[in-house]
């Protein structure tokens, strides 16, 4: 098995261990560089808000449309402090999910979604999507083969 799509190479790269799906919708942790705790999710929206708020922390990749919110926020004008990498590359990928394992890669931020690349690394297949929901659809047909005894193909 080739392993030349297990890296991360991205300041915003970040690997999604998946542990358990109900009915279309998953719960687990996620990793960063810049943290050497775990960060755990219980639900999709959840983890999709935690992931635009990294990037915003982060300004990167730069959003190409502004945040819309029914509430008016105020500015925050201080600047932000530099991230620090505390983990390496090898300690993000030495971590793996109980249903699945992947490295998302968002490289852009464009039309209020997301734009990169997904890595499967149980099977080491990398597939780019052109919105967060395609990446999520990914994901859920990855899942798919673990939880249900089905012949449907994911669409890998």
């Amino acid at each position: 098995m080739s392993t030349t799509q297990k890296y991360i190479g991205i300041p915003n790269g970040v690997v999604l261990c998946i542990d358990k799906a109900e009915e279309h919708d998953f719960s687990g942790r996620y990793y960063h560089s810049y943290s050497a705790e775990e960060k755990k999710f219980h639900s999709e929206e959840q983890l999709l808000f935690e992931l635009e708020n990294f990037f915003n922390q982060l300004k990167f990749p730069f959003a190409a449309t502004n945040t819309r919110s029914f509430v008016s926020k105020k500015e925050n004008v201080s600047q932000t402090k530099e991230r620090i990498k505390v983990m390496s590359d090898e300690e993000l990928l030495s971590r793996h999910g109980d249903l699945g394992t992947f490295i998302i890669r968002v490289q852009q931020r464009q039309n209020s979604s997301w734009q990169g690349r997904i890595t499967w690394v149980d099977e080491d297949k990398t597939v780019y999507f052109r919105s967060v929901w395609e990446m999520m659809k990914l994901i859920d047909s990855a899942v798919e083969t673990y939880t249900k005894d089905e012949d449907n193909e994911p669409s890998w």
